[in-house]
């Protein structure tokens, strides 16, 4: 109901109150508490209806999960221009061209949903990924709003609970205003509600401060990239996150293509267990500078690997809808501790004058590797069926207890000393 949508924006600005008056949070943070899940729930939007909108309208069902793989494509193909951009214009400038971009995606969206344009559609969720691209640096411009270098854990948690309106409002979103619009396919009304959204985020940033970053010139020397892409806390940051999100969209990206498409689930079980995974993407948060204080980003990158081993154990048991629901909450809260520990420990990577250049070049890494896993995931669905799907992603658990290890031993050594 629409109703819902009206009452999660208004406990959206309600918590960003209570958030703000609790911790003493600078007013950029707060804007972006807000406005980080009206454009944030694009993403949602396209999980959700992308593939089963594709599948209706392409002309191989194999390629259903294109256009979502398109999407994180842009993402990963912006993130450069992006960090380039907020460079040279600052980060204002740029979180304005990463709205434009995903308005325009979200209109062009709706059109090819009322000619049942996969052409159209294809287009629409590259532009949508190249706006995510400036949405998702968002948590850069959070840190450069923070003063105390030590409360950046923190802040990254607080901005990141937000993601759990985007949970609620993308997939309530594609639903309520699926019939808004007589399209051949529905959805057209969808993403144009979506646009709605992200105007409104549009105004909300217009009341954003560009940070102020003293000594940037001279805050340590600037070093090659190559240099700095060496060292093992940049190795292990990357690696946290990268594989974190990969893995995420991988079993994410096939699920409601499985539950829907393949095992006949009706729309709503298929919404709830996406919103319901996006809801735990998001909402440890809320406990995340506790659980950082007492067991550090060592034991939060610990957690987050061992809580993907039950990820695949669960989805290899079966195929009912709790066993989707189990497997991806699990895969949520997972992914929290894994990008939480990636996205805090990169600071330590880089100088003030460097942070740019490091930024760029992580989110390119990432994006880059969850594209190519929602591109694989459809392909795998379709070819080899959903328990292929889940083993193929025991590899990179494994990977991740590799370097989860190395980090704690890391660690425990410069306690000793």
């Amino acid at each position: 109901m629409l109703l819902y949508i009206v009452l999660a924006l208004v406990l959206l600005v309600s918590s960003a109150l209570v958030l703000t008056r609790i911790y003493s949070l600078p007013k950029n943070i707060s804007l972006l508490f807000i406005a980080q899940p009206l454009v944030g729930c694009s993403a949602p939007i396209m999980v959700f209806i992308g593939g089963i909108l594709s599948s209706q309208i392409a002309s191989d069902p194999s390629l259903a999960t294109l256009p979502i793989t398109l999407m994180i494509l842009g993402v990963a193909a912006a993130s450069i221009p992006a960090a380039m951009l907020a460079r040279v214009k600052g980060r204002k400038f740029a979180i304005f061209t990463g709205l434009f971009f995903s308005l325009s995606g979200a209109l062009i969206a709706m059109l090819s949903a009322l000619q049942a344009s996969f052409f159209l559609f294809a287009i629409a969720s590259l532009l949508i990924g190249v706006g995510g691209a400036f949405t998702h640096q968002l948590r850069f411009a959070a840190i450069e709003s923070t003063h105390n270098s030590q409360e950046i854990p923190k802040v990254l948690s607080i901005l990141m609970l937000s993601g759990v309106f985007a949970a609620f409002l993308g997939p309530e979103t594609a639903v309520v205003a699926k019939d808004w619009l007589d399209s051949p396919h529905q959805y057209a009304g969808s993403f144009l509600m979506l646009a709605g959204l992200i105007s409104l985020s549009m105004v909300l940033i217009s009341f954003f401060d560009n940070p102020e970053l003293k000594h940037e010139t001279t805050s340590g020397d600037s070093r090659p990239l190559s240099e700095i892409i060496k060292q093992p806390i940049f190795i292990i940051s990357i690696c946290a996150a990268t594989i974190g999100y990969a893995l995420m969209s991988y079993l994410m990206t096939a699920t409601p293509l499985s539950m829907h498409h393949m095992q006949a689930h009706s729309l709503h079980d298929t919404k709830w267990v996406i919103q319901s995974h996006i809801a735990a993407m998001y909402i440890p948060s809320l406990f995340a500078p506790w659980l950082i204080q007492r067991f550090a980003l060592r034991g939060i990158l610990v957690l987050g690997t061992i809580i993907y081993t039950l990820v695949t154990i669960i989805a290899l048991s079966g195929q009912h809808v709790m066993h989707y629901w189990w497997a991806l909450m699990l895969l949520g809260v997972g992914w929290n501790f894994l990008f939480l520990t990636g996205t805090s420990l990169l600071p330590q990577s880089y100088n003030t004058s460097e942070r740019h250049k490091v930024q760029a070049t992580n989110d390119f890494i990432l994006f880059g590797f969850q594209a190519l896993a929602s591109l694989m995931a459809g392909w795998m669905l379709f070819k080899a069926g959903w328990h292929w799907l889940v083993l193929s992603s025991i590899p990179f658990v494994v990977i991740l207890y590799i370097v989860a290890v190395y980090y704690w031993q890391k660690e425990k050594s410069i306690c000793k000393t």
